[in-house]
């Protein structure tokens, strides 16, 4: 028995009613810093990244997939709207530091002569935005449902624990 193509719900479809599937939020959305992190980091070596840089602009997660067209798209907003709102304030809090780091470096690359110290900014601006993003990895694969203040806690115990391992 064949089923026609044209019966068969759409993808899109199926993503609204969940598929039977709790919503989950989605990593998607940081890919925009990420973008951010490789241009700064590019920036050290490659004065034309610049420009792109300047054009980089944040977007909330909800401006984020209210205008994607990937698949999970319906089901990253409503996991989104699950959350506890202390959560979700420390989440965006997260994202409006990254934003920030990103808009001062962006700031200092502008600036002609460079500042001499700008290597030294550029290293700490990449560490503190690569940080952010892997404790919004964690938050967001556990589906909003673990603090944000958890992670330098789990992160400084792992690194006393391997200490104490050697």
């Amino acid at each position: 028995m064949t089923a026609k193509a044209t019966k068969a719900p759409s993808l899109v479809a199926l993503d609204r009613v969940g598929s039977g599937r709790e919503p989950r939020l989605s990593t998607d959305f940081l890919n925009r810093y990420n973008e951010a992190l490789m241009l700064i980091e590019m920036s050290a070596v490659d004065d034309s990244v610049v420009a792109d840089l300047k054009a980089w602009r944040s977007l909330s997660y909800r401006e984020h997939f209210a205008s994607s067209p990937l698949r999970v798209a319906a089901s990253a907003l409503a996991a989104y709207d699950r959350i506890e709102p202390a959560r979700t304030r420390a989440f965006e809090d997260a994202c409006r530091s990254m934003d920030r780091v990103i808009q001062a470096v962006t700031a200092l690359l502008a600036e002609q002569p460079r500042p001499p110290e700008l290597p030294i900014v550029i290293t700490g601006a990449s560490a503190a935005v690569r940080k952010l993003i892997a404790g919004l990895i964690q938050f967001i694969n556990a589906n909003g449902e673990i603090d944000i203040a958890l992670f330098d806690d789990i992160t400084v115990q792992a690194e006393i624990d391997a200490l104490l391992d050697n």
